[in-house]
């Protein structure tokens, strides 16, 4: 039997994108910056693609720019956002848990001169409110922050943080790296009242090189890639036509039924919880209940390097992430399980389980059984 428990990290793409994607690929394969049929065709695609994503999202269809992914996204929207609001002051708020997609593009900026604060969080991950307040000042350009920790699961406090920003800080642009929130939860980025949004193809069953940003319109934003003007120059190249058209495939299917499939997968998080917590010296991670995202479980197993859990399982053919899979072929510890105030021996002993619509119970019932045998016997090659 095989287990894929490693969605966070990609999600099979979807048949109803695969079969557009093929025929963008083999048939409709025109520039839609050509001024002939075939670029008329293909930038009709792209057109509709940006209507089922702006339908997700109650936003408008000018609301939406391609790009290349989760990373490009996060990048533009801080690179390009700080640069736009430059002369407004100098500070930048963040959290001590991003994703490197937001946390390198925000050091980067830090080495450029920009003062930086980055928000602690309490041991379930969840940012504090009253560091938020203490650090919100005059000088507050820009603040990033993600919706659903991409490692541990929780559900950031982004209401209640964007509303006190605006009270406190009203220039401050506002960005959300939603890229493990959109499609498990309803966003409404106008409700929310923020600036951008991130968002990443191939976690929501979409293809990998796809994503997009929303921009709430009137909101000041400078490109970091220049060429030939497509997405009114905020986001130059010939757009991917069939990455485009797959995306909005892909969301507009995954919001179909959403509230079903998020209860299903909540069930199925609850018990994988509730079962992996009865072997020895195992411990859960983040937030609980709806508290936390439905797909996401961190586990530690104490005695057990997370590498070494995460090759055991793979030899019977299940599949999870030491981590974030963006970091987790590097050697470099987990900010997120260090900011949660993770013993230091669990930091190198964590792995990551995450679920899908199409998750089965047989699945998880598979990777606990075999998770019951393998920590036991991992245990006994322990150093004393």
């Amino acid at each position: 039997m095989k287990a894929y428990l490693d969605n966070s990290a990609t999600t099979k793409c979807s048949d109803r994108a695969v079969e557009l994607m093929i025929k963008i690929l083999s048939e409709d394969y025109g520039n839609p910056s050509s001024l002939h049929n075939m670029g008329a065709d293909a930038e009709k695609y792209i057109k509709e693609a940006r209507k089922k994503i702006a339908r997700t999202l109650k936003a408008e269809e000018k609301e939406i720019v391609f790009t290349s992914g989760g990373t490009e996204s996060n990048n533009l929207a801080i690179l390009g956002g700080v640069e736009a609001n430059k002369r407004a002051g100098n500070h930048i708020i963040t959290t001590s848990v991003e994703h490197a997609s937001v946390w390198q593009p925000v050091k980067h900026l830090e080495e450029q001169g920009y003062r930086v604060t980055y928000l602690p969080v309490d041991e379930y991950g969840r940012i504090s409110l009253t560091a938020l307040d203490e650090a919100l000042d005059e000088e507050t350009i820009f603040v990033s922050m993600m919706q659903v920790n991409n490692e541990i699961g929780t559900i950031e406090p982004v209401s209640e943080a964007v509303r006190r920003i605006r009270a406190k800080a009203g220039k401050a642009l506002i960005h959300v790296d939603a890229i493990q929130s959109y499609g498990k939860m309803m966003i409404h980025p106008k409700k929310l009242d923020v600036d951008m949004l991130s968002v990443s193809g191939h976690k929501i069953h979409g293809p990998k090189g796809s994503g997009f940003l929303y921009v709430r319109e009137k909101t000041k934003l400078k490109p970091i890639l220049f060429g030939g003007g497509q997405q009114k120059g905020i986001r130059s190249g010939t757009e991917n036509v069939p990455a485009i058209a797959g995306l909005g495939a892909a969301a507009a299917e995954i919001y179909e039924n959403m509230q079903e499939k998020t209860d299903r997968m909540y069930e199925l998080r609850d018990y994988f919880v509730r079962e992996v917590a009865k072997i020895k010296d195992v411990t859960v991670n983040g937030a609980v209940g709806r508290e936390t995202a439905p797909h996401i479980i961190s586990v530690s197993v104490e005695g057990v390097r997370s590498e070494v859990m995460l090759h055991s399982l793979e030899e019977k053919e299940i599949y999870v992430s030491a981590g974030s899979a963006c970091s987790s072929n590097k050697p470099s510890v987990s900010r997120t399980l260090k900011a949660i105030g993770l013993k230091p021996e669990l930091l190198d002993a964590t792995i990551r389980f995450s679920l899908c619509e199409t998750t089965t119970k047989e699945e998880l019932d598979y990777a606990l059984e075999a998770l019951a045998k393998i920590i036991p016997f991992r245990r006994k090659f322990i150093r004393k």
